[in-house]
């Protein structure tokens, strides 16, 4: 994805095989709910209290971006997706979908300089493979933002498919084997194979990468934090979350460890958050 355009497989794997809206709903093996929990609870952290005016660039289908409405937001939604367009500018379960969503790049915005009071990037970082676009879609949410407002950029860490792989047992494929390896050794992952659970064209970061990033382009007071921490090492982590008392536990060893420099990388995501 070093184009203009959105890679054609990148858009292909959400456009026709992969179902995004289902990745970060209850249930499954627990990683996508805590991964929801996490974010929502880090962005309720950073973001200026509503009302205000957010940005949710490559925002899928709009599963936070309908919460951040139903929560008193102003909310307009990117993405290069159609399917995701489509899905995210309709209600769902009784949430209301954001004021917009339209088709759009990360890398060139079409909204006027400090328009928004925060602006969101939980998807396109590790989509654009190269440095030069990862850093032009945050100067781009850094150039809608006003002075002072936040920016929120999600990345998938370097250790994630290895972490998976382990878990899951798809070491014990060949195939994945070789996409781990590239994985492990510059952060380029692609899928030759086709299989459908061993993801599509993404960059994979180091943590302190991230943060280089976010300061390259422009931004000040810097954060990085494990999203999920190593709570995927909880086997029994889906009943966990179910339970109020068992899942607050879990938060407190994730809170407790998120911007330990020791653990970052073992948290399959990360989300830096810096200000304009």
């Amino acid at each position: 994805m070093d184009g203009t355009r959105p890679d054609d497989e990148v858009l292909a794997h959400y456009q026709e095989r992969y179902d995004e809206a289902r990745r970060l709903a209850p249930g499954g093996d627990g990683t996508g709910a805590i991964e929801a929990i996490r974010t929502l609870e880090l962005l309720a952290r950073h973001l200026p209290p509503p009302p205000g005016r957010v940005l949710d660039v490559g925002g899928g289908p709009g599963f936070y971006a309908r919460r951040l409405t139903a929560g008193g937001y102003e909310v307009h939604l990117l993405d290069p997706v159609p399917r995701h367009v489509e899905a995210a500018a309709r209600p769902d379960g009784g949430l209301p979908a954001p004021v917009s969503a339209a088709l759009g790049d990360a890398r060139a915005l079409d909204h006027s300089d400090a328009s928004f009071d925060a602006a969101l990037l939980l998807g396109p970082l590790y989509h654009l493979t190269g440095h030069d676009h990862r850093v032009a879609a945050l100067r781009e949410a850094r150039r809608v933002v006003r002075p002072g407002g936040v920016v929120a950029a999600a990345a998938i860490t370097r250790f994630a498919s290895a972490i998976d792989g382990l878990d899951s047992g798809f070491v014990d494929d060949p195939a994945f084997v070789e996409i781990l390896r590239r994985d492990l050794d510059e952060g380029q992952h692609r899928n030759p194979s086709g299989h459908p659970a061993y993801f599509t064209t993404a960059f994979l970061h180091h943590p302190e990468e991230l943060r280089e990033e976010m300061a390259e382009a422009g931004f000040g007071d810097i954060v990085v934090y494990a999203v999920e921490g190593i709570s995927w090492a909880a086997s029994d982590l889906s009943e966990r979350l179910e339970d109020p008392e068992r899942r607050e536990i879990v938060l407190e060893i994730v809170r407790a460890t998120e911007t330990d420099p020791a653990l970052l990388g073992a948290s399959p995501h990360l989300l830096g958050i810096g200000r304009a």
